[in-house]
């Protein structure tokens, strides 16, 4: 069984939403990332992880929203078996994003190399999901 392991938001100003984030909900933040596809914070609540970035990657931010978006940008899952959720998401006319996965170098969501890097796929209504087999940074472990 799969389960939400995070919901990553975009922003131009990913420090001051990360602090509403922190002040009102009381998360605790677990990691940072700025590099040349993106830049902000991870947080979790010991179960799911809140990732706020701005990506500066043109392609990361995903061609249909633009580098401009705020808003929900994709939902990712953990899964038991990566092979069979791929087949599954296949067989629902949900395919890789080759173009995202080529910039973070991602191809499967089965190997864990200390990033927080998934295989994505398109999803229906325009939401981008991904999956991993590993658990995210301050989530449980699979």
């Amino acid at each position: 069984m799969a389960k939400i392991n995070h919901i990553a938001i975009a922003g131009s100003n990913p420090d001051k939403t990360a602090e509403f984030y922190k002040r009102v909900f009381d998360l605790t933040e677990v990691g940072r990332v700025d590099n040349s596809n993106a830049v902000g914070c991870y947080f979790s609540d010991g179960s799911v992880n809140l990732a706020i970035l701005y990506f500066r990657d043109p392609i990361m931010a995903e061609p249909e929203f633009g580098a401009d978006y705020s808003g929900i940008h994709h939902i990712g899952f953990q899964v038991d078996d990566a092979a069979e959720t791929e087949s599954k998401l296949r067989e629902n006319n949900s395919e890789p994003r080759s173009d995202i996965n080529a910039v973070t170098r991602s191809s499967t969501g089965m190997s864990h190399d200390g990033r927080n890097v998934e295989t994505k796929y398109s999803g229906p209504d325009g939401i981008m999901l991904d999956i991993w087999q590993a658990g995210w940074v301050g989530t449980e472990e699979s």
